[in-house]
């Protein structure tokens, strides 16, 4: 079945039920080259209407787009649009590394720091046990070892690579280097290795449910109190939209 890919402010967000993510998946997978999940957060979509930024053009080039944040879903409504479903990044790539492992994929690692990449593929291996783990590389990497991992990851040629913290281009990552893959999924998701590793505690589920996730995050950072400006923002953009973007 496929996918209801709306315009929330310009930018793509997908609707996709959960019952849904595994053909999707799947599908994806059967795809040649360089493949795309994205878990979008307001931040991100606000960064997408950065017309320096290339990121939009990563957004409509992606496979699936999945929300993060409520806001999103709030924006929709407002709009009057088919509202997305709400995924939790740690609970979307669990049900994804599951889908993988049944499915005999394989799976490539790239980010964080030695200690916490190595600890991440034990637990992982642990977890899911017919998942194939082909390669690993921490970020936070010299630029000259680049063209080494490109190449790694292009021989290895792995149904997932997850990225996680120390790469600096995130989601961009994959798309600015779309052309030097066979056929890969890429997914980034900043604190999945720091999780899979146990050295991050990942937000409780009633938390994120609640939308209260972004409370936590002030809580380790406060600076991003600042958010509420960028926030405030998005409001702002949503009703210009609902007063005269044309039908």
């Amino acid at each position: 079945m496929a996918i209801n890919r709306i315009k929330l402010l310009g930018i793509p967000v997908d609707v996709c039920p959960p019952e849904d993510i595994e053909s999707q998946i799947l599908e994806i997978l059967a795809k040649p080259g360089t493949n795309q999940i994205v878990f979008l957060s307001i931040w991100d979509l606000l960064k997408a209407k950065n017309k320096k930024s290339n990121f939009k053009q990563c957004l409509e080039s992606a496979d699936l787009i999945l929300p993060i944040s409520k806001s999103i879903l709030m924006g929709a409504k407002f709009l009057k649009l088919n509202v997305p479903i709400r995924y939790n990044p740690f609970s979307a790539t669990i049900s994804i590394l599951s889908i993988m492992e049944q499915h005999y994929k394989s799976l490539y690692l790239l980010g964080s720091h030695k200690k916490a990449l190595m600890q991440a593929e034990k637990n992982i291996r642990e977890t899911f046990p017919n998942l194939q783990i082909v390669g690993r590389y921490v970020g936070y990497y010299d630029k000259n070892v680049e063209n080494n991992i490109v190449q790694a990851i292009y021989k290895s040629s792995p149904s997932l690579v997850l990225i996680s913290d120390g790469i600096k281009e995130k989601n961009l990552w994959a798309y600015n280097r779309r052309n030097s893959f066979a056929t890969s999924i890429f997914m980034y998701y900043k604190d999945s290795i720091g999780i899979f590793s146990d050295r991050i505690r990942r937000v409780k589920e009633e938390t994120f449910n609640k939308g209260l996730e972004i409370w936590v995050q002030i809580f380790h950072n406060p600076l991003r109190i600042f958010l509420i400006f960028p926030f405030m923002r998005y409001l702002l953009l949503l009703t210009w939209y609902k007063i005269f973007k044309k039908k």
